[in-house]
């Protein structure tokens, strides 16, 4: 009922703060004197746990991705089924998903990184098993021809040769899992979906949606860009061989 009288009264643009300024009070594009008093109280803490929300998600998924894809490139039997399972995960809806959660597991952090683990497993996998096949044979040759037993050869030849399919995978399952981590408010009161979905609530405000979602954005764009250069400093032959 206080919704429907709310909207009947029509747009309220919140006071959030004890001063507002004109831009807040006539509801400007985009109001950085809102952003300097609320950045600490509102967006910091929730872009804090939209951070180890993803990290724990791709870490977690990395660690559970790379066990797979070392089984099935040593028994190839293992791919497939993986794929087939690793899949069907990720076709399931996002939001159908955390719901599905929420009866066994209940509306808590777990809930939401058993998700947003799934979607990173299809991704990592298939990179992961792409770049450790891509391996050419006289190179794993030339490993044995050295002595090196098959985990000297994995550890030392396969996977730094395989490091820009798996950054790459990588790349891709941070960006996703950022993106998704946005909407785990509908179970877990964290991360930046909390502040986006308070602003679509209110309505007309538009400077807490903006700076949410700006945020989020530039996640993605600060993780893929470290990413790459994590990659540049860990593969330096690959930047001589371009050269």
């Amino acid at each position: 009922m206080a919704s429907v009288s709310l909207a009947a009264a029509g747009p309220v643009i919140p006071d959030y703060s004890a001063q507002s300024s004109s831009c807040v009070v006539h509801n400007h594009l985009f109001c950085t004197d809102w952003i300097s008093h609320n950045f600490s109280p509102i967006l910091w803490p929730a872009l804090r746990q939209h951070i180890l929300l993803a990290l724990a998600a791709v870490a977690i998924g990395f660690a559970i991705s790379m066990a797979l894809a070392l089984a099935a490139h040593r028994y190839r039997r293992l791919e497939r089924p993986t794929i087939l399972v690793t899949t069907f995960l990720y076709t399931i809806p996002s939001l159908a998903l955390f719901e599905l959660l929420v009866a066994p597991v209940g509306p808590n952090v777990f809930s939401a990184e058993i998700a947003l683990v799934s979607y990173t497993l299809l991704i990592l996998f298939r990179n992961i098993l792409t770049g450790l096949r891509a391996v050419p044979a006289e190179v794993l040759d030339a490993a044995e021809g050295m002595g090196m037993s098959r985990r000297q050869a994995l550890w030392r030849v396969e996977l730094p040769l395989a490091l820009p399919a798996i950054v790459a995978g990588l790349r891709i399952a941070v960006v996703t899992i950022i993106a998704l981590a946005t909407i785990v408010y509908t179970i877990y009161d964290a991360g930046l979906g909390v502040p986006i979905h308070t602003a679509l609530g209110e309505g007309p405000f538009k400077t807490e949606l903006i700076a949410a979602g700006g945020l989020a954005i530039l996640l993605a764009l600060l993780s893929d860009a470290l990413l790459v250069g994590v990659q540049r400093l860990l593969t330096p032959w690959a930047r001589t061989r371009a050269s």
